[in-house]
């Protein structure tokens, strides 16, 4: 668990989408998986990448 930021300003067009930014910059996380529009939009914000959840799969979890 980890104490979420503030942000400064909102980021995404859908103001309850910014917890999961303040979320991944407070666990330095570089990734999050979502199928959500405006998170996707974003992707790139403070070098957060966003993935829809079969990108993940196929680029990380991939089967030899």
């Amino acid at each position: 668990m980890v104490q979420d930021q503030t942000l400064s300003e909102p980021v995404c067009v859908d103001p309850d989408d910014d917890k999961f930014l303040a979320c991944a910059l407070a666990s330095k996380s570089k990734m999050i998986v979502s199928g959500d529009k405006h998170l996707l939009d974003v992707s790139g914000f403070r070098e957060i990448q966003m993935l829809k959840p079969r990108k993940f799969l196929d680029e990380f979890l991939a089967t030899s």
